[in-house]
């Protein structure tokens, strides 16, 4: 059976592009681990990315191999489920360096949810953009 994690990511700009950060909350083993960066300018849609990004990471350094993603970016649920193109340039690699970190999993799901359900993963963006702007 593969140790399966269930993840919540979420990541946001102040201005769009502005100053933006990222949150994620990995269950794993019935643990709770939350990470949260300040990534600098960039847009809604690359910090969504870059969330994905460093959950797909710690993941794999939690010695998770089967991933159910939660995310409140109906956008981004669909271009990782190969549903939508990745017609914008800045969001390319992005998506490229998502699908490939998730091609290291026995199985990587993604799944939209509304933004109640993803509460302390934007807790986590909005924490990370505090700190870094105070």
């Amino acid at each position: 059976m593969p140790r399966k994690a269930t993840i919540y990511t979420d990541g946001g700009a102040r201005g769009n592009p502005g100053p933006a950060g990222i949150g994620a909350v990995i269950t794993i083993d019935g643990r709770q681990h939350t990470f949260k960066k300040y990534i600098g300018k960039a847009t809604n849609n690359q910090a969504e990315y870059q969330a994905v990004i460093l959950a797909l990471e710690q993941a794999k350094a939690l010695g998770a191999e089967a991933l159910s993603f939660f995310l409140d970016s109906e956008l981004i649920v669909e271009q990782l489920n190969r549903r939508y193109k990745v017609k914008h340039p800045e969001l390319q690699p992005l998506f490229l360096k998502a699908w490939n970190l998730g091609l290291g999993f026995q199985k990587t799901t993604y799944t939209h949810v509304p933004r109640t359900q993803n509460k302390r993963a934007d807790q986590l963006v909005n924490e990370a953009i505090d700190e870094a702007l105070s």
